[in-house]
């Protein structure tokens, strides 16, 4: 016995005739379920099986098949199984109906047995087929989405595990690296919010925003020790060598993103942009390429003001940690000389998100 022969036919005509023949050509490939009303149709699907494929009769009382059809298409349970009509209504016209409300195959009256079994075959044989490349398909997108979900973990452990390498050689804290990347991620999301740089801010973009962020100070590895925890401000000389961990941390992810061949919307471009241009000032004035207004990249404006931001309300050697205000009312001074001012007018928007950030991360 073949797959097929396991099959279910549900025969639907009003006159036993049609139903004793159609019965005697199927019995023997496949079982078969007989109903002579559309109403007697639907118990036999809800109380017996829901069937493979169905030969349903259109001249019908009370229920004609086009209704029948209507409802079964219309039904989650059954609008995948193939309907034959098989009808002396066979005029082209009644052929076009039934087809367009969701029948596979139309067969006129009088009917050779040997043809409704091929068509049944045919039909089967095709659900068979398409069942079979759905359930691959399944199986790839499931292959792929775990795959993605794989890269996309591995590159959050390589970013954490990068920018904790930074952390170590720095007096700033994980923390820091949690904080502003939150921050980022609520400055990008509000501009978004607010109909600014929608090309730039989409979903996935911001989400690599988020991620790359704890790789702003990344270059910071290359900085000497006596400097980087020097306990007390730098002078002029200390600070021009400070001031190279932006290109160094720069260099050092563009050389990663040639090794990997990744492309220009991967996490290592926002990566590779934060760290060089979040020390960029809206003026001109800031480092190390000294450029100004939208010639700064968004990733590295935005970063900006997380940076300073989280620098201002946490302690440092040099400093104590000042209030939200206090670092609000220095912020609002750069704004137009160090800051974007649609990034800080989006900080003053998400004022509240920032406060809880700092609080829930707080060191």
């Amino acid at each position: 016995m073949t797959e097929l022969t396991q099959k279910t036919v549900l025969v639907v005509d009003d006159e036993p005739v049609n139903i004793s023949v159609l019965s005697g050509t199927l019995r023997d490939h496949y079982r078969v379920i007989v109903a002579k009303s559309g109403k007697q149709a639907f118990e036999r699907i809800e109380q017996v099986t829901i069937p493979d494929i169905i030969l349903l009769d259109i001249m019908m009382p009370e229920m004609d098949g086009y209704d029948v059809c209507k409802i079964l298409k219309q039904r989650d349970d059954t609008r995948h199984i193939p309907i034959i009509f098989v009808s002396a209504m066979s005029d082209h016209q009644d052929e076009e109906k039934g087809l367009s409300l969701g029948a596979t195959d139309f067969i006129a009256k009088p009917f050779s047995p040997s043809i409704v079994l091929k068509r049944i075959e045919n039909i089967l044989t095709l659900e068979e087929a398409q069942r079979s490349l759905q359930d691959q398909n399944k199986r790839l997108e499931e292959t792929v989405h775990a795959r993605t979900q794989e890269v996309y973990l591995t590159q959050n452990v390589t970013i954490h595990a990068l920018a904790s390498l930074a952390e170590t050689r720095d007096n700033e804290t994980g923390n820091h690296i949690r904080r502003t990347q939150y921050y980022v991620k609520t400055l990008a999301a509000d501009l978004k919010a607010h109909g600014y740089h929608l090309d730039e801010l989409t979903d996935e973009n911001i989400d690599l925003l988020f991620r790359s962020a704890p790789l702003h100070d990344i270059g910071k590895v290359g900085i000497p020790d006596r400097i980087l925890l020097k306990p007390g401000k730098l002078d002029h000389d200390e600070f021009e060598i400070m001031k190279t961990h932006a290109a160094l941390g720069a260099q050092a992810l563009a050389t990663a993103n040639e090794e990997v061949g990744d492309n220009d919307t991967s996490f290592l471009r926002f990566a590779r942009e934060i760290s060089q241009s979040h020390h960029e000032k809206w003026n001109g004035t800031g480092y190390p390429m000294g450029l100004a207004g939208e010639n700064i990249p968004l990733s590295g404006r935005i970063m900006a003001l997380a940076d300073v931001y989280d620098a201002l309300i946490s302690e440092r050697v040099y400093k104590p940690a000042f209030p939200h205000e206090k670092a609000k009312a220095i912020i609002l001074e750069g704004k137009g000389e160090h800051f974007d001012p649609k990034v800080v007018d989006a900080f003053l928007r998400t004022e509240s998100i920032f406060t809880a950030i700092a609080d829930q991360y707080r060191d």
